[in-house]
């Protein structure tokens, strides 16, 4: 029998990871950023893009089940693209982060019974729209607890269920202005993961 609680610490074993990749705002950098997964053949499980604290600068978070040394090769092939100002990779413990997921689910399930309403308020969830024939619930949370309510509401039927990709942050104290400031200044024009990026 596999043990499950395998040495993380071993380049080896397969774990999650949490990517950030820092960009120049720029039409097609999606792209050329997972074409390198692509072809690696690794999934991406999870992909998030969002304007950054920067002006100009987008942060790409992206998540994927992959080896410590397999990561580190894409990373590196990551940041050698000219648009790409820094790409990092985190472990789960480096980061804060969530997801938010959406649940239509009829509105007759709702009459005659508090039921519903008691399991949105166990899973901190929230009615976010009440029309005729449906209801909307969010939630927000880790992918387990997502699923976890997903799996709880199967049974009064779920209409629709979309969640989005992880939005993180890192537990580095330094800011990612201060880091492109030093970029600037770096004749290699490459900053290591272990400057404390954010």
């Amino acid at each position: 029998m596999t043990d499950i609680y395998q040495d993380s610490t071993d380049p080896q074993v397969e774990r999650q990871f949490t990517l950030s990749i820092l960009t120049e705002d720029k039409p097609g950098l999606l792209n050329t950023v997972t074409i390198v997964f692509t072809r690696r053949k690794l999934n991406i499980e999870m992909i998030n893009v969002s304007a950054s604290e920067v002006a100009g600068v987008s942060r790409y978070t992206i998540v994927l089940t992959t080896t410590k040394d397999q990561v580190e090769k894409v990373i590196k092939q990551i940041r050698k693209h000219v648009d790409v100002l820094g790409a990092f990779v985190y472990e789960e413990d480096e980061i804060h982060y969530q997801e938010i997921a959406l649940y239509k689910v009829p509105t007759e399930i709702f009459i005659g019974g508090v039921e519903v309403e008691q399991i949105i308020r166990a899973n901190n969830a929230r009615i976010l729209v009440i029309e005729k024939d449906y209801i909307v619930i969010e939630k927000t949370g880790h992918k387990h607890e997502t699923t976890a309510l997903f799996d709880t509401l199967q049974k009064y039927g779920v209409l629709e269920f979309v969640r989005s990709g992880r939005v993180s942050i890192s537990k580095s104290k330094r800011k990612t202005e201060h880091f492109l400031e030093e970029l600037e200044k770096s004749t290699t024009h490459s900053l290591s993961n272990n400057n404390g990026i954010n």
